[in-house]
């Protein structure tokens, strides 16, 4: 069963980003994905300091009982089926090579600390907006440099002799990662898959994995445009009645001539979804073969009202963050007074109860969204999945901020298989263990607008009015600078006039006062003694 509804189960992004350089037959019989750095050529960048090549330690904690199997599936202790051996990198380098800055670092050597903003996108100005979907745009046409997707299993690659990968565009590698991670487990054969397992959902990984998906992305789309400053909006879903975002200027509005296709007047509308339709690969017992699977659908508000009875509101947001404990009991869908498990969707909103008959929170906005969005596996094929996904983050958040809890409230063992603290996070490269990022986002980098404090906030929001100034400020200077141009030229006039004509009595004072003065047929104030003129008395009526 590879087209998962939210109507049954819940989505996370999935992320099998293999670097081109290690999608080799070479790198892939050797187990090593430890690719040189361009700055000088050493694997790692070992000879600059910026890393070494090292073994995989992977953790031995006992996983939970969700999933009984072991050596069947390729994210089974990521990334070892792969590799056993890639790049550590030491300071504040990151990367499968070791040439990128960890996330809130900047410069050639990594060292310029800085804080990004991530706004409401209802709040960006109109240039900004125009960028977002541009970038997006391009993303989505440019063909991935640094990475591939697989198109096979270890197996079928005959344990690496036969590589089996392919070409995607930039966005599409995220779609596919989204995909790979939350893909039915293959257990051989047509239609033989075990469902019951998600490496990045339905467990207390699941905000840390997209929480590292999102920054992984927002760098993507940095290093392609060359535009250091770029961060995803969010889009602030509680108490909306419906999808706001769904306009041409932002998302993509609705087709006329089809609800459930986006309107022509969007860029999105020509768009090509993958990994959409999971149920015909589960079907065949194969994975994802990256082709194109027809436009992006989507069809907010028409989808089933006994799933999800409406979106969000600001109440239940806020009985979510009251929850102290991140995660309870067996850690899966039937946590109960979860904070973790309710922001997921799982949790009642109102008691905290988990394995709701209701969808909510995070999935609600999914089940509502009734096309692309609605998918486990293809979700992310949706535009809106990003500022659906930030708005997510922002409130984990918010509860980190609120809470402060402790590392320990992060599970060690036995949860579901990929959510233990020290899993690595499939299917990444570099590696991220999933407790690494139980962290606040001001240690990774960025913040939110609206958790500024009330300064800054007054700032943010005058910022988008000042950019705007900024693009009209040449025509304002200009229309100024003719306007000043005319009124010399017409003093210069008047002063000739008066020099040629000085000896006249028609230009004495009072009579060229009077030359541009225009006949007032009503004075202001009126001196007659009848009732209707001093009722006309403005001296009377102030």
């Amino acid at each position: 069963m590879n087209l998962i509804i939210y109507s049954v189960l819940c989505f996370v992004p999935s992320y099998q980003q293999i670097p081109r350089r290690c999608a080799t037959q070479e790198a892939l019989r050797a187990k090593e994905c430890c690719p040189s750095w361009e700055g000088d050529g050493s694997p790692c960048g070992a000879s600059s300091g910026r890393g070494f090549c090292k073994d995989v330690e992977v953790p031995d904690q006992p996983d939970g009982p969700q999933y009984p199997f072991s050596g069947l599936d390729d994210r089974e202790k990521w990334p070892l089926v792969f590799y056993n051996r890639t790049c550590q990198c030491t300071g504040n380098f990151m990367g499968f090579s070791c040439a990128d800055c960890k996330f809130g670092y900047f410069g050639v050597n990594c060292n310029e600390k800085r804080e990004s903003i991530r706004r409401n996108v209802f709040h960006l100005s109109r240039a900004e907006r125009i960028r977002l979907v541009s970038y997006l745009n391009l993303a989505k046409q440019t063909t991935s440099s640094d990475y591939v997707v697989a198109t096979g299993t270890y197996q079928e690659m005959e344990n690496g002799s036969n590589p089996m990968f392919a070409d995607v565009s930039s966005y599409d590698v995220f779609v596919w990662m989204h995909y790979y991670v939350s893909r039915n487990a293959l257990l051989g054969g047509p239609g033989n898959v075990w469902t019951d397992v998600d490496f990045a959902h339905w467990g207390p990984a699941f905000l840390p994995w997209h929480r590292v998906y999102l920054l992984h992305w927002e760098h993507e789309i940095r290093k392609l445009t060359g535009d250091m400053s770029f961060t995803i909006p969010y889009w602030d879903w509680r108490d909306a009645q419906g999808c706001d975002v769904c306009t041409d200027e932002l998302m993509g509005g609705r087709s006329p001539q089809d609800p459930s296709l986006l309107s022509p007047g969007s860029v999105f509308s020509s768009w090509r979804v993958l990994c959409s339709r999971a149920a015909d690969y589960d079907d065949r017992g194969m994975l994802c073969d990256a082709g194109g699977e027809g436009p992006l659908r989507r069809n907010p508000g028409n989808h089933n009202r006994n799933v999800v009875e409406r979106l969000p509101t600001s109440a239940e947001v806020e009985f979510t963050l009251s929850l102290i404990n991140y995660d309870t009991g067996a850690v899966d869908r039937g946590a109960n007074m979860s904070f973790r498990n309710t922001l997921e969707g799982f949790g009642d909103p109102q008691t905290g109860l988990g394995n709701s008959s209701h969808m909510s929170m995070h999935a609600a906005l999914h089940v509502f969204m009734n096309g692309s969005m609605s998918s486990v596996q293809g979700s992310a094929n949706d535009p809106i999945f990003l500022l659906h996904h930030a708005f997510v983050d922002s409130i984990y958040e918010q509860w980190l901020r609120r809470h402060r809890p402790s590392p320990s409230q992060y599970p060690d063992s036995d949860a579901p298989i990929g959510h233990n603290s020290e899993y690595h996070m499939v299917p990444f490269l570099p590696l991220h263990r999933n407790r690494d990022f139980f962290i606040s986002s001001k240690d990774l980098g960025y913040e939110y607008s609206y958790l500024l404090d009330a300064n800054q906030r007054l700032a943010e929001s005058m910022r988008p009015y000042l950019e705007e100034l900024q693009d009209v400020w040449p025509w304002l200077l200009l229309a100024g600078l003719c306007g000043g141009i005319a009124a010399v030229t017409t003093a210069a006039a008047v002063l000739t006039a008066k020099r040629r004509y000085g000896g006249s009595s028609w230009l004495r004072v009072n009579k060229w006062k009077d030359l541009f003065a225009l006949p007032e047929r009503e004075p202001l104030i009126c001196s007659g003694d009848t009732e209707e003129t001093k009722a006309r008395n403005y001296n009377t009526t102030i």
